[in-house]
């Protein structure tokens, strides 16, 4: 089942947006203390943060899609993260996010229909001798290939 979308109070949202107002350049530390707070940048959030800082709610929307890592619908239980740079899609990365789609019935940013897993394309993780590489809920992994995500899924499903 699904996670709930997180509906915070209009002030309590003005309250963490104003614990900013002093620092220069506030918007991606208001959008991280909000999805900090609430595991995603809620709806209502946004225009609130457009009118705090005098920028118009697009640019608020055009921040919160363009940066991956910030969401607007709850992740599932479990991240799982695979390696799209060069290195990795040099030692199979692409096929290993087919497989991952298709074992998932999910596409990227998707998350599966019980809510157990979230399935997240990320551009590099540092691991470039040891492609293709993945993080699951925030553990690195290096030589991924289909058997070893399998087995990784079959444990956070369980």
């Amino acid at each position: 089942m699904p996670r709930d979308i997180p509906q915070p109070e209009v002030e309590e949202i003005k309250a963490l947006i104003a614990g900013f107002s002093d620092l220069e350049g506030p918007l991606l530390p208001i959008l991280h203390a909000l999805q900090d707070a609430y595991g995603v940048i809620p709806e209502t959030a946004q225009p609130l943060i457009a009118e705090a800082l005098n920028i118009s709610k697009a640019e608020v929307h055009g921040v919160v899609s363009f940066y991956h890592d910030f969401r607007t619908l709850p992740a599932g239980r479990h991240v799982v993260k695979i390696c799209r740079a060069e290195a990795c899609q040099a030692m199979g990365a692409a096929a290993l996010g087919d497989h991952a789609q298709a074992r998932l019935g999910v596409e990227w940013h998707g998350t599966t229909e019980n809510g157990a897993v979230t399935l997240e394309p990320v551009y590099c993780l540092g691991l470039c001798a040891c492609g293709p590489a993945a993080m699951v809920d925030g553990k690195l992994l290096g030589r991924v290939d289909a058997q070893k995500l399998n087995r990784i899924i079959a444990e956070i499903e369980a």
